[in-house]
C-alpha cells in the first residue's frame, strides 16, 4: 500500500471516529438537558473551557519537560496572523459552533439539531465553488436540493403554514451549520504550519474563556451528581478532546470536504443513541427529512470521485 492510500484510509477512520465520539456528545448533552436540568450555556463554557486547559497544559507540560521552554507550545502566538487567526478560529469556528449546536439540542433533541446541522457538506461545497470560481456539478446541485428539502420536511413536516420546531431551533442549527463552514475552510492556512490537536487546545481555550466571561457557569448551582459527571466526561472527554482532535487530524490527511463527507455517522449516531438511550421517537416524516440529508453526503461523495480518485 503507498503512502497516499494509506493517509486516505488513516484520515478516513480518524473522521468515522470522530463522527461517532461526536454524536455520542450530542446525546449526552441531551442527557444533561433533559434530565440533569443543565443547559447550554453553563454545558458549553465548561466543555470548551476545561477541554482547552487539558490539551494546551499537555503541550506547556511537554514543551517545558523536553526543552526547558514554553516557546514551542506558545509558538502559535509568535506571528501576528497566526495568533488572530487562532482567536478568530477559536471563536467563530469553535465557541460558535459549539454553543449554537448544544443550543439547537435544547430546544430540541440530539437528532434533529445534529441533522440541521449536517446540511454543512452543502455549505461547504457551495462556498469552495465560489472561492475557487468554478460551477457547481449537477450531482452537487441535486444534494444542494436534498438538503434544502430536507430541512424543509424536518422544520414544517411538509405543511407550508407552520413550524413543527420551533423558531429557536431552526435558527440555532442553521447557525451551527454555517459555522461549521467556518471551522472546516477558515483554518486551513494553520494546518500546514501545526498539528490540529494542537491548535484545537488553543481555539477551545480561547473560546472556553470568553463563554465563561460571557455566562459565568459557576453561578448557576449545577448539581453534579455522579450521572452529570459521567455524562459531562463523555461530552468534554470523548466528544470534545477525542472527536475533535480526530475529526481534524482527518481534515488534514483527507481534505475539509472529504472529511465533513465522512463524517456523516454523526447525525446517524446522533439519532440512534437518543432514540435508544433517551427513548426520543420520530415521526416517518421525520426519517424521510433525516434520509434527505443523509442522501446529500452519499450523492457529494459520488461527485467528488468523478473528480478525483479516493
Amino acid at each position: 500500500m503507498n503512502t497516499t492510500k494509506r493517509t486516505q484510509i488513516i484520515g478516513t477512520v480518524l473522521t468515522l471516529l470522530g463522527g461517532t465520539f461526536w454524536g455520542l456528545s450530542g446525546a449526552c448533552g441531551q442527557y444533561l438537558f433533559s434530565r440533569e436540568g443543565a443547559n447550554s450555556k453553563w454545558l458549553v463554557s465548561l466543555r470548551l473551557l476545561i477541554a482547552g486547559l487539558i490539551m494546551v497544559l499537555f503541550y506547556l507540560a511537554r514543551d517545558l519537560i523536553r526543552h526547558h521552554t514554553l516557546r514551542n507550545a506558545l509558538r502559535v502566538f509568535s506571528d501576528r496572523r497566526n495568533a488572530l487567526d487562532v482567536a478568530l478560529y477559536g471563536i467563530g469556528g469553535m465557541m460558535l459552533c459549539q454553543f449554537s449546536y448544544f443550543t439547537c439540542i435544547e430546544y430540541s433533541n440530539a437528532g434533529t439539531a445534529t441533522m440541521i446541522q449536517y446540511i454543512a457538506p452543502v455549505l461547504i461545497m457551495l462556498t469552495v465553488c465560489l472561492l475557487e470560481k468554478k460551477r457547481p456539478l449537477p450531482a452537487e446541485l441535486v444534494a444542494a436540493f436534498f438538503a434544502v428539502l430536507g430541512i424543509f420536511l424536518l422544520a414544517t413536516h411538509g405543511d407550508l403554514t407552520h413550524l413543527v420546531i420551533s423558531k429557536q431551533t431552526l435558527f440555532w442549527g442553521l447557525l451551527s451549520a454555517v459555522t461549521v463552514v467556518f471551522y472546516n475552510l477558515y483554518p486551513r492556512r494553520l494546518m500546514q504550519q501545526f498539528s490540529a490537536p494542537y491548535l484545537l487546545g488553543w481555539a477551545m481555550l480561547i473560546g472556553g474563556i470568553l463563554l465563561c466571561a460571557l455566562f459565568q457557569p459557576w453561578s448557576y448551582g449545577q448539581p453534579l451528581h455522579a450521572s452529570t459527571l459521567a455524562a459531562m466526561f463523555a461530552v468534554i472527554f470523548l466528544g470534545t478532546i477525542v472527536s475533535f482532535s480526530f475529526y481534524m487530524q482527518g481534515v488534514k490527511m483527507i481534505g475539509p470536504t472529504r472529511a465533513s463527507l465522512y463524517a456523516c455517522i454523526e447525525p446517524v449516531s446522533a439519532a440512534l443513541i437518543a432514540a435508544v438511550w433517551l427513548k426520543e421517537s420520530f415521526q416517518p416524516i421525520d426519517i424521510a427529512g433525516f434520509a434527505c440529508v443523509i442522501s446529500t453526503i452519499f450523492i457529494l461523495t459520488f461527485a467528488k470521485s468523478k473528480k478525483e480518485p479516493l
